[in-house]
């Protein structure tokens, strides 16, 4: 099943900052080009880290202020996050005030790879590398989110053709497929019921579906079928689409 790649949704002009970028000029860029984050880069175009608003903020939330009373030292001041937030506190530049190692995604990558990665760390947005784990653009949330435009017509037409002809070498219109608002309606009779489960979960990977409605009948249940048995019912193993 083919997936549109991150490459085709990414910005390729991406705002950036080196590891000496001063703290103002890091908040500058932010407010100028109206983003709440950035990728900190070497010389060599290579991703070291990436600043958010949050990093901004936690560096003016921990500056002390010099009319409340000196916090007492607790033990929860050793923790790993608590002495992130100091660092923070104390930044001057973009290569002290960012978050390391950075969360990236290739241009080869799916976009429900990029999807997966961005749900698992919690991150709006993510740099985007080449082959060679060069900075050359950046994917946020509302960029995979396109996914989901896609036209009826175009999510139809895919899974006619990669779905039932390629995948099932079905004849074209053997089975009945309606897209209302994203929502695949799946209807006909099948030969097999290992048949009906391939296309249900092949077309749930389309770009695009919300969801599947399944409408298919089978004719022979071979749920239950060991591999040799199917090759007699003329069902050879190797020869079930690979999902």
């Amino acid at each position: 099943m083919k997936h549109n790649k991150v490459g085709s949704v990414m910005t390729t002009e991406v705002v950036r900052a080196v590891y000496g970028t001063p703290f103002k000029e890091v908040a500058r860029l932010l407010g100028r080009h109206r983003i709440s984050g950035l990728p900190v880069v070497d010389d060599d175009e290579k991703v070291i880290g990436v600043i958010s608003e949050t990093d901004l903020i936690i560096r003016q939330a921990e500056t002390p202020d010099p009319y409340e009373p000196k916090k007492r030292f607790r033990l929860t001041d050793l923790t790993r996050d608590t002495r992130s937030r100091a660092a923070k506190a104390r930044a001057r530049t973009a290569g002290q005030l960012m978050t390391e190692p950075p969360v990236t995604v290739h241009a080869a990558d799916t976009i429900v790879e990029a999807a997966r990665t961005m749900a698992r760390h919690r991150v709006e947005r993510l740099p985007v590398l080449d082959e060679k784990e060069r900075l050359v653009g950046i994917v946020t949330r509302r960029d995979l989110l396109q996914v989901f435009l896609r036209p009826d017509a175009e999510i139809r037409d895919q899974i006619v053709e990669e779905v039932l002809v390629r995948a099932l070498w079905l004849a074209p219109r053997s089975v009945d497929v309606s897209v209302v608002e994203g929502v695949v309606t799946l209807s006909g009779h099948m030969e097999r019921k290992s048949e009906t489960k391939i296309a249900i979960s092949m077309t749930q990977q389309v770009d695009g579906v919300v969801a599947v409605v399944d409408q298919l009948t089978y004719h022979f249940d071979d749920a239950g079928l060991q591999p040799d048995e199917r090759a007699i019912h003329g069902m050879a193993a190797n020869w079930l689409p690979k999902v």
